[in-house]
């Protein structure tokens, strides 16, 4: 099966709500690609400060979201789930650039694709859009780490 739902998703992230910006995962291919959905809605807590007159979603949380996508492939590609003792830490952002405000009602469909893994950091290209619009992109960076 190549698809999570909330369940699952919920299995391979340690975080909750309200930083827990992963919905559902459509599809991944191990060792390769993911695609997951953050479904933003009006309730999220962070549209009321940001901005009260015209809600827009951070770019510092899209690309939280894209680097906790990055996380789920990354357990998915070791064979893995976390444990109490085991966490992704993100460790980089490179090129990093926003095109498109996400607004409340958005479908934000992000990408993440493993570029490169060597001495346990592992790089990703990622990108999030809405509909055909690009919205963000950016290379990341995490690392496994035994805690």
């Amino acid at each position: 099966m190549n698809s999570l739902d909330i369940h699952e998703v919920l299995r391979y992230l340690p975080h909750r709500y309200p930083f827990l910006l992963i919905d559902r995962v459509p599809t991944f291919t191990k060792d390769k690609s993911l695609t997951a959905i953050k479904n933003v809605t009006i309730n999220e807590p962070f549209f009321q400060g940001h901005f009260p007159n015209r809600p827009v979603m951070p770019g510092v949380l899209m690309i939280e979201a894209m680097a906790q996508a990055c996380a789920i492939l990354s357990f998915k590609s070791m064979g893995t789930l976390p444990t109490k003792n085991s966490i992704f830490y993100f460790v980089g952002i490179d090129k990093a650039r926003f095109k498109r405000p996400v607004e409340p009602g958005d479908q934000l469909v992000i990408n993440v694709s493993i570029k490169r893994q060597m001495k346990g950091i592992w790089l990703f290209e990622s990108s999030a859009k809405v509909g055909d619009e690009l919205c963000c992109t950016a290379e990341l960076m995490c690392t496994y780490k035994e805690i």
